[in-house]
């Protein structure tokens, strides 16, 4: 990294090389979606967590799996079921026999407490348990009768949905949605993919994946990340397309108030940023730029912009708005060369 302290640019050489090493590991299992790992590796890699939709068969949990055992993270897959209680998620107080004879409320805790947790089909579970992954996705802690209990770092909430069955679901409310650094998609592989998948995955399986990362290292690069320098040209492109997502945003585009019920929340505009430092850093460079917005505006603001009645009735999907929508904000003056 250039203008950085030196032992900065050798922790950015070996993220950008750990990062190397993971995506060849991941690719043991993970056939294809190299845009899907990449995305998923960049939430990891920013702090956040991470919504994956797709329909059945794409790999999603075997994703997060390998992800967690590569980076030799401690791992617990929530089935999200109709019965689920806050409790199947945060633990709950139970009372044991003492040594002394007596009693006492011992804290059991639940799969929450765990460096990567995947919250399968999330939707699937009333809205009081998923609010129970609320106070832990945002405040990296949970709170049990009163009591509170700290969340070790690394903390990462991958959660999974199934966008074609929708009977009995529980859409996620938006307050929910927006702790979600990035909704990334899933879609049917290539032919020649699929080809592979169906041939290697009916063979004999393979061994376990090697470990790239430790949990230690895991948070180091988190928090180099955050070093990363960002010029203040970018900062304003990126703040820029959140606004402009907004109908009540002034000057913002006639197709957003045709469109859009509801635009991105700020968050938007730390997730582009945080994005596109992490991005920087595993393709090896020491600034963001705006491409690296650009690529990341779809899983950043796939989520957080609504869409009205008019939208819905004309075929407008949330990726075609955005794609327009980056097409529509001008690069600011300062960072045009």
């Amino acid at each position: 990294m250039t203008s950085t302290p030196p032992d900065d640019q050798a922790a950015a050489d070996r993220l950008h090389q750990s990062g190397i090493r993971i995506k060849a590991e991941l690719a043991k299992r993970i056939i294809g979606q190299e845009a899907v790992v990449e995305q998923s590796l960049i939430a990891l890699l920013a702090g956040g967590n991470c919504l994956l939709v797709g329909v059945p068969g794409l790999a999603k949990t075997m994703l997060i799996q390998s992800l967690a055992e590569v980076v030799d993270l401690s791992f617990q897959r929530i089935q999200f079921t109709p019965d689920l209680m806050p409790s199947d998620v945060t633990g709950t107080d139970v009372i044991q026999d003492d040594p002394a004879g007596g009693r006492r409320l011992v804290f059991i805790r639940g799969p929450i407490f765990a460096n990567i947790v995947l919250a399968d089909e999330i939707n699937r579970t009333p809205p009081k348990t998923q609010a129970a992954l609320l106070e832990a996705m945002q405040e990296r802690r949970v709170t049990v009768q009163g009591k509170t209990y700290p969340l070790e770092p690394p903390f990462h909430v991958f959660a999974t949905q199934n966008p074609i069955e929708l009977e009995g679901t529980y859409p996620l409310p938006e307050a929910q949605l927006d702790r979600f650094l990035f909704e990334v998609l899933l879609d049917y592989l290539p032919e020649a993919d699929e080809i592979r998948v169906a041939r290697e995955t009916t063979g004999v399986q393979g061994g376990r994946l090697n470990h790239i990362v430790t949990g230690a290292e895991l948070v180091a690069y988190q928090q180099l990340v955050r070093r990363v320098p960002v010029a203040d040209a970018v900062v304003q492109f990126a703040v820029s397309i959140t606004r402009m997502s907004r109908p009540v945003t002034e000057g913002s585009p006639d197709f957003i108030k045709k469109w859009v019920a509801y635009g991105a929340s700020v968050r938007a505009a730390q997730a582009l940023l945080l994005g596109g430092k992490a991005k920087a850093l595993l393709d090896g460079r020491a600034h963001v730029t705006f491409d690296d917005i650009r690529a990341l505006a779809a899983p950043v603001l796939r989520h957080r912009v609504l869409l009205n009645f008019q939208a819905q009735a004309e075929r407008v999907t949330t990726d075609m708005l955005i794609a327009k929508l980056i097409a529509a904000v001008p690069v600011p003056r300062s960072g045009m060369s």
